[in-house]
This record gives C-alpha cells, sequence and structure tokens, in this order.
C-alpha cells in the first residue's frame, strides 16, 4: 500500500509508473483505491465510475477500468456536501461530519471490492488518501491505516520533499502513529527532487536510522506528469496554460468544475493557448473559444458565474462573433432555465440559465454512465468519449444536434447562428478528428499531435523514471 505524508504528494502518479513497470515485466497488477474525493471521474466497464487517477492506474496496467479499483468515491457538490459512489453507484449524499457514519457500514464493501481484484492479479497496488498521520479520522478509517490493518498490507510512505519539511514528514508520521499501525509501515520513497542527490544522503540516512524504515528511492520531479489527467483541479492555474503564440480558448474555473482533464488535450496542442480563467478575472477578450465546463453542482456554479460577471463578458465575446461551447453542467447552464424538482444538488427548485439556447433541463436522480461514440454534427467527424450525467435536456435548439451517437441517439444542441453548442459527452478533445474538426471551425491549423499516444509514451517513461529511482526488486519483497 503507497500512502502519502500529505496529499498531492504524488501516490496517484507513483502508482502508475509502479502499475506499467510492474505489468512491463509481466505480472498482472491491479490499482486499487479504497475511497477517493474527486470530482474528476471516468466511467468504468460495468457503466459505473471511478475516480480519473484509477482509471489512469489501470490504463498503465494494461487493464479495462472496473468499480472495484475504487469502490467508494466522494463527488463534493458544494454546500450540500459530497455524493456518494459506492462500487460504481451513487448511494446518497452527505455532509463530511455525516459520512463518518457511513464507513463502518462501506468496509465490508471496500473488503469484497479488494478480495475481488486480488483474485485476478498478481500484484495490488493500493492508494491511499491524504495523509497516513490524520488521527482525528483514525476511527472507522477505510482510506488509509484503517484499511491497511484490515488486509494486513505492508505500507510504503511516499514524501514529497518539493514542497520543503520532508525529514519533518516522514519523522512526524512515525511519532503520532498507533503502534499497530507503525508496524505495517516498511519503508520510504522521497518524491519530487530537484537538485544534486547526494546532497540529500544524509537525509535519506537520518530517516532510516530515526524510524527503522527502509529508504526505497529518492525520485526526482517528473516533468512529464503534466501530460497526464490530474485527480483534482487543485493544479489548474489561471491565465494560459502555456507560453506559445495560437487561438486562445478559455475555460472558467467554476467552484465545482468537474472531468476537468476534458482539457487536457487542448493544452497539449501546440497551436492553441489554454485560458483558465480565475475568480476575480473577466473572460480573456481576445479568446475565440469559451468553453463552459462540467460541474458537479450546476445550480451552484452558475450562480457563482453570475456572480463574477462572467454571463456579461460572455455576451460580448458573442458580440464579438466569438463560439460558446457547453459541456455537461456548461451545457445545461447555457439553455432557458434548470430544475431541480429532487433536491438532488440541494434545495428543490428551478433558475433561470442563461438563456443562450433554447433549452430546457430537469435534474433527475437516475445518472446516465457509459462510453459513446459516433459522428458529429452536421460535419460527419468521428467522435469518441463517455457520459456522465444526471438530468434530460430538451428543447427546438436540440433538432439542430451536435452529436449523432452509433446507436442512432442524438445529442446536444445549437443555436440558430451556430455560435452557441452544448452537449453532453466528455472526452471529446481525445479524439485526434474530433479536437482538428473543432480547431477548424475556429481557424486554426490542427497539429499531428496523436494525443492517446502521448499518452501511453508518458505511461512508458514515467514507468522507466520508476524503474530508474525506486528500489523495485525490495518492493517485490515486500509484497510476498
Amino acid at each position: 500500500m503507497i500512502q502519502g505524508t500529505g496529499s498531492d504528494v504524488g501516490k496517484s502518479l507513483m502508482v502508475a509508473g509502479l502499475a506499467r513497470a510492474l505489468t512491463n515485466k509481466g505480472l498482472r497488477v491491479a490499482p486499487f483505491k479504497p475511497q477517493n474525493m474527486s470530482n474528476n471521474a471516468a466511467v468504468t466497464q460495468e457503466g459505473g465510475e471511478i475516480g480519473r487517477a484509477q482509471a489512469l492506474q489501470a490504463r498503465a496496467a494494461r487493464r479495462a477500468p472496473s468499480n472495484d479499483m475504487n469502490p467508494v468515491l466522494l463527488k463534493p457538490q458544494g454546500a450540500s456536501g459530497s455524493q456518494i459512489v459506492v462500487q460504481g453507484r451513487v448511494a446518497g449524499q452527505a455532509l463530511a461530519r455525516e459520512y463518518q457514519s457511513w464507513k463502518p457500514r462501506l468496509m465490508p464493501q471496500v473488503l469484497e471490492s479488494f478480495s475481488s481484484l486480488r483474485e485476478t492479479a498478481d500484484i495490488v497496488l493500493i492508494e491511499g488518501a491524504g495523509s497516513a498521520a490524520e488521527i482525528n479520522l483514525r476511527a472507522h478509517d477505510i482510506a488509509n491505516m484503517g484499511f491497511a490493518r484490515a488486509v494486513g498490507a505492508p505500507v510504503v510512505l511516499v514524501a514529497d520533499i518539493d514542497r520543503g519539511g520532508v525529514i519533518a514528514q516522514l519523522v512526524g508520521c512515525h511519532a503520532v502513529l498507533d503502534p499497530e499501525d507503525l508496524a505495517l509501515v516498511r519503508g520510504f520513497i522521497v518524491n519530487k527532487f530537484r537538485g544534486d542527490p547526494s546532497l540529500f544522503d544524509s537525509g535519506m540516512g537520518f530517516v532510516a536510522e530515526r524510524t527503522g524504515w527502509r529508504p526505497l528511492g529518492l525520485v526526482p520531479f517528473f516533468s512529464e506528469a503534466s501530460r497526464l489527467p490530474a485527480e483534482d483541479a487543485f493544479g489548474l492555474q489561471g491565465g494560459s496554460a502555456n507560453e506559445r503564440g495560437g487561438v486562445k480558448i478559455a475555460v472558467p474555473l467554476l467552484p465545482n468544475i468537474s472531468n476537468f482533464d476534458d482539457f487536457d488535450p487542448l493544452k497539449a496542442e501546440p497551436g492553441v493557448a489554454l485560458a483558465f480563467t480565475p475568480p476575480g478575472a473577466p473572460l480573456p477578450a481576445d479568446a475565440r473559444l469559451v468553453i463552459l465546463p462540467g460541474s458537479k453542482a450546476t445550480i451552484a456554479d452558475l450562480a457563482a458565474f453570475r456572480a463574477e460577471g462572467w454571463h456579461i463578458d460572455l455576451a460580448a465575446h458573442l458580440r464579438r462573433g466569438g463560439r460558446v461551447l457547453g459541456v455537461c453542467g456548461g451545457f445545461q447552464m447555457l439553455g432557458r432555465s434548470i430544475a431541480d424538482p429532487s433536491g438532488v444538488e440541494g434545495p428543490p427548485g428551478e433558475v433561470e440559465g442563461l438563456g443562450l439556447l433554447d433549452v430546457e433541463t430537469v435534474l433527475g436522480r437516475e445518472k446516465r454512465l457509459q462510453f459513446s461514440h459516433g459522428e458529429s454534427q452536421p460535419d460527419g467527424e468521428p467522435f469518441s468519449g463517455y457520459e456522465m450525467h444526471m438530468g434530460e435536456t430538451i428543447g427546438p435548439d436540440c433538432n439542430r444536434p451536435a452529436l449523432k451517437f452509433a446507436d442512432g441517439r442524438l445529442d446536444g444542441a445549437c443555436s440558430a447562428d451556430g455560435l452557441v453548442t452544448g452537449l453532453y459527452v466528455h472526452g471529446l478533445f481525445s479524439h485526434d478528428a474530433q479536437r482538428g474538426a473543432w480547431l477548424r471551425r475556429l481557424e486554426a491549423a490542427p497539429s499531428a499531435l496523436l494525443y492517446e499516444a502521448q499518452v501511453e509514451q508518458t505511461l512508458d517513461a514515467l514507468a522507466e523514471h520508476c524503474v530508474r529511482h525506486i528500489d523495485i526488486g525490495q518492493l517485490l519483497e515486500l509484497a510476498r
């Protein structure tokens, strides 16, 4: 089990790299995260959903993503707490304090999923959540030491030297862990190192001496990590995501933005300047396309969008002849109204939309989760992606659909002037032909980028990085 001294120390990426490295050695590898909290989710082969990081780890292990790989997924949705997804399906929602009472009854399902994965793999790489030393949450824990102790998993702690205080991170964890939990920790890895590694030899030795844990690696910062999907939105930066010139595409950073890896292929395009617009900044006037992203709390994010004055910026953008695309929750915001009669996102009610598409949305409790492919309309360009939404959108502009699925279903809507498009499918820009079609609509030339091939190349490079800097032999010995 790979646990961390804190959040964002690189656990997810390390599990992905180890998964590809061990798969390359001929082992059957399965990733597993008992509990995750993220609004960046992925559809599974069973038609459920798990955290995007576990889907990437599954890809690294060259296997299909499964509900069992992340049996508990918490999806924050603002003031109403988090939506709780159990073994791929929505089980309810709860505030942080209320969720603590859920944990004892969730542990059997977590153990069931783990047991199922073990039957299909030579080695299971388990990822912890947050910090191993969150002793205030230790009672009924299912994410870190509580799970490790339940299955007797040997633990390796990962610490992040880039944020400073790495010796204190590790020695501090040793100081506060319960003795029975402490007995499970066998080694440590220091991650995100920059500079001359010999300068930290004494640091590795000090931690090993004070804790008794094996030093398993001093891992340099992996600069290509930005080419892989991120687990949470904290890494999204305001302003241009690259320093190149080219066609500017703006994405407002909504408080509850979800499935933001939709934009990774655009970020990788050499002819695109992708601008994530933070609160307090206007939508850039020189943007050719503004994309309203997915949201885990559409009504709340629509209110935040208006509070920032972005609806005024968007109207000015359209007057200049700019284009607008709404994806999933962003699509719903573009319509005339959004109704939530069942209180899916909060108190039941109805709000006025931005009115840029002649459609109406009613949110429901049934969630559509499936892979999809077909052709965009009316150009006939192929696409592939996935659907992950609660709600149905209807109205006159749906007579001008954006997509036609292979099974004949239609998706999305377009305005009469063709400048505003909304659709439910995520992952469109990962398809090279579809991304190229959108760039041509913006009068920009697509590059030769093969996005999915680039992801595979990056996973291979990450695996080589892990093999070079981590003692894989000792890790396998601990696993045995």
